[in-house]
């Protein structure tokens, strides 16, 4: 199956749920999401990077610099708390959305 570029809407909720398995940078977290849909979703840095910050803004992860397994500088993210309440509020969104386009393609409710 070819690789997909991650949709902008499920963005947020890919990045949190990486993060509220541990802290992680950036590279770490596109390649968790890489590695967890099978190389199906891949993150570009051109949409991943302004979403950490985006989600850094809202207060829902925090960072902080270290250093990475490879010894270079790295921001390392963590999810906040008021990122696991958004986090759960995404999921459940995320659950409705897909379960209504689950019961489109098998041919509707009715």
């Amino acid at each position: 199956m070819p690789q997909t570029d991650v949709l902008q809407g499920t963005l947020d909720l890919l990045v949190l749920k990486t993060l509220s398995r541990g802290t992680d940078h950036g590279w770490g977290i596109a390649q968790s999401i890489a590695r967890d849909s099978a190389d199906v979703l891949t993150l570009n840095q051109g949409s991943l990077y302004p979403a950490l910050r985006r989600l850094e803004q809202r207060g829902w992860i925090d960072s902080r610099w270290g250093v990475s397994e490879n010894r270079r500088r790295a921001r390392f993210y963590r999810l906040t708390p008021a990122g696991r309440r958004q986090l759960e509020r995404e999921e459940v969104g995320w659950r409705r959305f897909s379960g209504a386009v689950e019961a489109v393609l098998a041919g509707g409710a009715g």
